[in-house]
């Protein structure tokens, strides 16, 4: 098992680098998170021996291999993930094929849900969260570091499908909206858009419960958030990957991240088609755990108990930001890094009461 020992070079060689060029022409981030989706389907597509497990198929393995399978790796993953493959790696950054020994993993030891996005966003993998039901988180995330300085007052927001992000972003206290599971839109003067994502959200199929909404209705009511009211700094975070991957619904979980690449389409075209937004906004996409590989069977689980559950993957592309396209250079980088990472192409540097992770430097650096 992975250690907190291991990542101690994490917050011991921490250093601050001038503003770059990225930072200079980088006004506006957008993190995106689809829960717990596989380095594996990502890198290499989908899995044949997966698809082929009865248990796993819904009974449907011709569709599935229909729609997702080609022998070629990488044509792959471009039908699963054409913009991620077509768009991303083309302008952008992709980390995490461990193919290449291109490693990312979770510094916490818990390898689940809470203490992952803990991690993404303060930056510090805190051995007291070790529980989804934790309480509201007391470290500081960089995006309440944000919301607390004048030029990203009103200016930062979150929508997550699950209800926990609450907590996990302690919206009691950070001073920036978040918007979780079944939270509406509120407000004296709603849209008659804002009143329908309401009546919907309120009126829909709830299969996880009512503790976690269907994606649609989280991208929806944060794309309606996004050409309102502009904000500079906005988290959205899906969450169906995980629960189908639970469920061990293989054809679902594909589907699942397949729609979210085309929302990452969906917000890209946006950007570019916004003069507050294109050529000032970057995309940062990654997830809060990994999952079974090693052992198939294991790819619905994950946590300690998992041995490959830490292993996860990110990508990053904006103005300013090298085209690399997949990183293939062996390395070692960890899921604490990624708040000083993201601030750092803001030109900031994230600042806390607890220790955090320093910022991944080949994100800016050329060739």
């Amino acid at each position: 098992m992975l250690t907190i020992l291991r990542f101690c070079f994490v917050f011991c060689a921490f250093t601050v680098a001038s503003p770059s060029q990225a930072q200079q022409q980088i006004e506006n981030i957008i993190i995106v998170t689809t829960d717990g989706m596989r380095w594996q389907d990502v890198f290499t597509g989908m899995d044949s021996s997966i698809a082929n497990n009865k248990n796993f198929n819904q009974g449907d393995s011709n569709w599935i291999f229909k729609k997702y399978w080609t022998e070629n790796a990488q044509d792959r993953r471009k039908k699963l993930m054409p913009f991620l493959w077509n768009t991303i790696a083309e302008h952008g950054q992709v980390y995490g094929n461990r193919l290449y020994n291109n490693n990312v993993d979770n510094a916490n030891p818990y390898w689940f849900s809470y203490p992952g996005y803990n991690e993404i966003f303060t930056g510090y993998p805190d051995t007291a969260i070790n529980s989804n039901e934790y309480k509201p988180n007391p470290n500081t995330s960089f995006l309440e570091f944000f919301a607390s300085r004048p030029a990203f007052r009103n200016k930062v927001v979150a929508f997550g499908a699950w209800e926990a992000f609450d907590r996990i972003l302690n919206e009691q206290r950070a001073g920036f909206p978040v918007f979780s599971a079944f939270d509406t839109i509120s407000g004296s003067q709603l849209s008659l858009r804002q009143q329908q994502l309401n009546s919907m959200l309120k009126d829909s199929y709830k299969p996880f419960g009512s503790g976690e909404c269907l994606d649609v209705f989280t991208h929806y009511m944060a794309m309606d958030y996004l050409t309102a009211k502009s904000p500079k700094l906005m988290y959205i975070s899906y969450g169906e990957t995980d629960e189908w991957a639970h469920s061990g619904r293989y054809k679902d979980y594909l589907n699942a991240a397949n729609q979210v690449d085309k929302w990452l389409s969906d917000l890209w075209s946006y950007i570019q088609s916004n003069e507050k937004y294109r050529n000032r906004t970057a995309l940062f996409i990654t997830v809060d755990h990994g999952r079974g590989g090693i052992n198939k069977i294991q790819w619905t689980d994950h946590g300690e108990s998992i041995p490959d559950a830490h292993e996860i993957w990110f990508a990053v592309m904006g103005p300013g930001i090298p085209a690399k396209g997949e990183i293939k250079t062996p390395m070692q980088l960890y899921q604490a890094q990624f708040a000083q990472t993201i601030s750092a192409l803001l030109g900031v540097e994230f600042t806390a009461e607890h220790p955090i992770g320093k910022k991944i430097e080949a994100v800016q650096e050329g060739r």
